[in-house]
């Protein structure tokens, strides 16, 4: 979602944006609502245009939905800042951009694995992004097992990198508070001020 897209048609972008399989209606949370996966670690953000993601999400995910409740699991394990991040902008257009009815139909977002800076970033300027019902919805998730106490296990298929994850942050649990990072270079400065360290920054 920079100018680097550029260098990709916007057909390829969408062949792209499908062979990723980064957006799935897969399985239902056990209130019987169906899940939109969202799978962070794999959005190339660099190589996708803000508009064929929109283009995509109306086209192939939203219509999947069918007009009913729904609950979405983001799974943030990974996730870079270069690589996976589109900006805020781009985050925000897109956000204003989903049709209402979908909006309102979504009931609960799953935020698993979540980072120091994202919870930083998202308790600073998630009210200011989002609606205030949006951010309401929002229930962060730090282990797996604790995602199966809302959604059905054996419906949905997660990567094999997150079940990893996972098992490490049983060996090193201080990375759930961040501090202890799984990439030394987030954390090497103390934290003076929050706001003005994480505002344009990437929730990593």
């Amino acid at each position: 979602m920079s100018s680097s897209s550029s260098t990709l048609s916007e057909s390829d972008q969408e062949h792209l944006l499908e062979r990723l399989d980064i957006f799935k209606v897969k399985g239902r949370d056990k209130r019987g609502r169906k899940v939109l996966l969202i799978i962070g670690k794999h959005f190339p953000a660099r190589m996708i245009n803000c508009e064929v993601l929109k283009k995509h999400l109306e086209e192939k995910i939203y219509p999947k939905l069918e007009a009913k409740p729904f609950s979405v699991v983001y799974v943030h394990t990974d996730v870079q800042r270069s690589e996976n991040f589109p900006g805020i902008s781009v985050l925000r257009s897109i956000y204003d951009a989903i049709p209402s009815n979908v909006k309102d139909n979504l009931e609960a977002v799953y935020f698993l694995h979540p980072g120091l800076q994202a919870r930083l970033f998202l308790a600073t300027f998630g009210r200011l992004f989002f609606n205030g019902g949006l951010y309401s919805k929002l229930k962060y998730v730090s282990r797996l097992e604790f995602l199966w106490e809302h959604v059905r296990r054996r419906e949905i298929k997660i990567p094999e990198f997150v079940n990893d994850h996972d098992e490490e942050l049983d060996y090193r649990p201080m990375m759930d508070y961040g501090l202890e990072s799984d990439h030394p270079r987030v954390y090497t400065a103390p934290l003076v001020d929050p706001i003005s360290m994480y505002s344009m920054r990437c929730i990593a």
